[in-house]
């Protein structure tokens, strides 16, 4: 076995290390050994993708010294390596973006736990995208959210109590019903690793024997991931909990959070139901429909909003909706285009909290749009960081949004005339609401005031600069250069199965 193949394993020991170390650290000790980690995780998942691609083989690493089907497994093929890297990217940009916030928000004696948490959030989001074995699959989705929860109450405010509250209560509902799945699943199967559940899923099916039994496990795994993903109709816990965090917190929920459940939910569509069994039952017509309700309601509710975090955080819903769209499809080109929408989308969001985190330094801590107008023009390097977001939500060419449309009308186009008809009707309505509450957010944010025109109203926050501008670099090249991605991903696609 090739020494990078061990390269998956030395990143899940190394974050979970490191997250211990911070426990005992000095706030900004902490935070060096947090962005080392981070730094180091895309280092080695880069040369883990460079040797899936030249040896064309998943690296399949067998945990402990027992095989399959007691043993546990990591399988990494070049979807996963891609996934992990970008996670790496969106992370680090989305703790340097916002961590001015992180050192105002929370008490001094706390700041270090705040990092130990970032740090077995990212544990359980990598475990997610490796793991081969569903139960252990179940374990991080638990460490997920608790660190999850953790990161939103470091504003220790009655609202943000409260949002986490309601957080951790639906969280957990999702949670329950993908456990319940998985114990279904194991009486049917006998089997816990995914490639040994898959062949005996696909023996099931062929045989027709158990169809209501499996039939109820692919609603118990999409209801459960989806409401931890936050679709419609199951997304009342986001705008609180995302629009009441500090930045850093809001950045990386939108970006990289919500994602890892979504992730997990392809792996168990390709590797544990089968797509083709996925395609024929009802769970996927039922996701297509809620990914366009989705896309309605939630630009809906953020035209109606008038907090500039709860804005950004109700177009989340809309954008998962374009994602769960996709994944409704249950085609190659409708999952390769949900995938292509979870990575603009992560280092999109991002950009568009951090940004909004900006504009409230320079207006008294207000998220209201009546006080940030001009914030903008107040703190230059937010308002262009908040208008390229908001020009790739929309779906402005050049931009990654865009192409992530284009996928998806593409992907509509091959499927039945009813999916097709809704899909593209949809999308149109779905990008001119998006329109309709970004453009006039970057009215208010430009608005032009008696303030001088300032670019860096904090220059020692470097940080944050140095993330918006390697943001905004991302969103032109996955705008202008979507080809290599895609063909990474459709690669990953056929490797995936």
């Amino acid at each position: 076995m090739s020494f990078v193949c061990n390269f998956p394993l030395f990143c899940i020991i190394l974050t979970l290390f490191s997250g211990v170390i911070c426990a005992v650290l000095k706030p900004h000790a902490a935070k060096v050994v947090s962005l080392g980690i981070l730094l180091m995780n895309l280092v080695l998942n880069s040369c883990v993708l460079a040797f899936v691609l030249e040896t064309g083989e998943p690296i399949i690493y067998m945990m402990g010294h027992y095989p399959a089907p007691w043993g546990n497994e990591i399988r990494v093929g070049v979807l996963e390596a891609v996934l992990a890297i970008a996670f790496s990217i969106v992370m680090l940009l989305s703790l340097l973006g916002g961590m001015k916030h992180i050192f105002e928000d929370a008490e001094d004696t706390k700041t270090n736990f705040y990092f130990l948490m970032v740090n077995l959030l990212f544990v359980s989001m990598l475990a997610l995208i490796y793991t081969n074995d569903l139960f252990t699959g179940y374990v991080f989705v638990e460490i997920n959210t608790i660190a999850a929860c953790a990161i939103v109450m470091l504003r220790k405010k009655k609202e943000t109590l409260v949002a986490t509250a309601r957080y951790l209560a639906l969280s957990l509902l999702g949670s329950g019903m993908f456990l319940m799945g998985i114990i279904i699943l194991y009486d049917l199967t006998g089997h816990l690793l995914m490639s040994n559940i898959y062949v005996s899923v696909q023996a099931l099916a062929k045989s027709g024997a158990y169809a209501i039994p499996l039939e109820v496990v692919i609603a118990l795994f999409c209801v459960g991931l989806a409401t931890k993903s936050a679709l419609f109709p199951f997304h009342s816990w986001l705008p609180d909990a995302h629009g009441s965090a500090t930045s850093a917190s809001s950045a990386i929920l939108s970006g990289l959070v919500l994602k890892g459940y979504i992730i997990l939910l392809i792996k168990v569509m390709y590797r544990v139901i089968g797509l083709s069994v996925f395609r024929y039952s009802k769970g996927a017509n039922v996701l297509y429909v809620l990914g366009l309700c989705a896309m309605i309601v939630g630009s809906v509710h953020a035209m109606r909003e008038r907090n500039i975090k709860k804005m950004i955080a109700y177009s989340s819903i809309a954008q998962i909706g374009y994602i769960y769209m996709g994944i409704g499809l249950a085609t190659t080109a409708g999952i390769a285009a949900a995938i292509f929408q979870i990575l603009a989308h992560a280092f999109t969001k991002p950009m568009l909290f951090c940004a909004a985190g900006g504009f409230m330094e320079v207006s008294g801590e207000s998220k209201a749009f009546h006080r940030i107008k001009g914030a903008g023009r107040r703190n230059m390097m937010a308002g262009l960081a908040f208008a390229v977001g908001s020009m790739s939500m929309i779906g402005i060419p050049l931009f990654s949004g865009f192409v992530t449309k284009y996928l998806l009308a593409g992907a509509a186009i091959q499927a039945s005339p009813v999916k097709m008809a809704m899909g593209l009707v949809v999308l149109a309505v779905s990008t001119m609401l998006n329109a309709l509450y970004y453009i006039p957010a970057l009215m208010v944010v430009f608005a032009k005031t008696d303030d001088p025109v300032v670019w860096f109203p904090d220059k020692k926050n470097r940080s944050f600069a140095f993330a918006m501008i390697v943001l905004i670099i991302f969103n032109f090249v996955l705008g202008c250069c979507s080809t290599p991605l895609m063909n990474l991903i459709l690669k990953g696609l056929a490797m995936f199965a």
